[in-house]
């Protein structure tokens, strides 16, 4: 039985939603509260803490199997074993990416045309050094406690911050000059409890049900009828994740189903119905297991 760590923070939401839609609910007192259950036999508990902590218990052996970003198992230097990636993160399915950033005007179009000495303030101490020193640029390194974009220009001479999508950075007067990662939220294992036969079997049935639903985001499935005269008209402007499946109906025609992009839906119906299908029906899809 697995001792599992969800993130709290800017993931949290998120995750509750992913194991809520996986058949996996999270359970707790409260909103604040840092300890919760799921009701299942593979997972014995359930504690939800800050992700910069969780790669470092999960290495130590405190938790067998746990929910971060890589851009802390990498600013850790933690010793986990990757069960792989969760493509989602606070607000979209996109990766955070670890980004320096600069004044708008400045002159600098990359890390390597900054000064020695260049005044740098980040949550993300480690791997901003490294990648400076990997540069050849000396930089005054320091901690920031938050409210990082503003401390330019009379505090940092830039910043080193996660984004999604840039907006923050360029509402601040910012411009990105490099990227230093790219992070999506990942799951990882203490290498012991993932060489345990049974806890591995039982973290690979957890990250069937997870992938299963993320698999499902943005897909419907459709069913449609169609006559043996446009049955070869109508597979042709069909889409399909590997190929529709088709079946005689008892008057001739045939039923056909196929899973397709939400977001192709609303040319894909008028051009099915155009090319001789009936019946069509959308339908939601929770999961979806190769």
């Amino acid at each position: 039985m697995l001792r599992l760590v969800l993130p709290k923070g800017s993931l949290e939401r998120a995750t509750l939603e992913l194991f809520e839609a996986a058949d996996l609910p999270v359970h707790r007192s409260s909103s604040v509260d840092y300890q919760a259950n799921i009701d299942d036999p593979r997972i014995d508990s359930v504690r939800i803490l800050r992700p910069q902590e969780i790669p470092t218990y999960v290495s130590e052996g405190l938790f067998d199997l746990g929910i971060t970003g890589r851009d802390w198992v990498e600013e850790t230097g933690s010793v986990v074993e990757s069960l792989g990636e969760l493509k989602y993160s606070k607000n979209t399915g996109n990766p955070i990416k670890m980004v320096v950033a600069v004044a708008g005007d400045s002159p600098a179009e990359s890390v390597k045309d900054l000064p020695n000495g260049v005044r740098v303030q980040t949550e993300y101490l480690e791997s901003t050094r490294r990648f400076f020193e990997a540069n050849g640029v000396e930089a005054n390194v320091r901690l920031s406690y938050g409210a990082t974009e503003a401390k330019i220009p009379d505090i940092a001479d830039c910043v080193v911050e996660i984004t999604e999508t840039g907006r923050a950075l360029r509402a601040a007067g910012l411009k990105v000059i490099d990227t230093i990662l790219t992070s999506y939220t990942e799951v990882v294992a203490n290498p012991i409890a993932y060489a345990d036969p049974d806890k591995r079997k039982a973290m690979d049935q957890v990250m069937t049900l997870l992938n299963g639903v993320l698999d499902a985001r943005g897909r419907v499935l459709l069913k449609l009828n169609v006559s043996e005269a446009r049955k070869d008209a109508v597979l042709a402007v069909l889409p399909s994740m590997k190929s529709p499946t088709v079946s005689p109906l008892s008057d001739g025609g045939y039923a056909v189903e196929s899973v397709i992009e939400k977001r192709t839906i609303n040319l894909v119906i008028p051009a099915l119905r155009e090319a001789g299908a009936t019946d069509l029906l959308e339908m939601p899809i929770s999961k979806i297991v190769p």
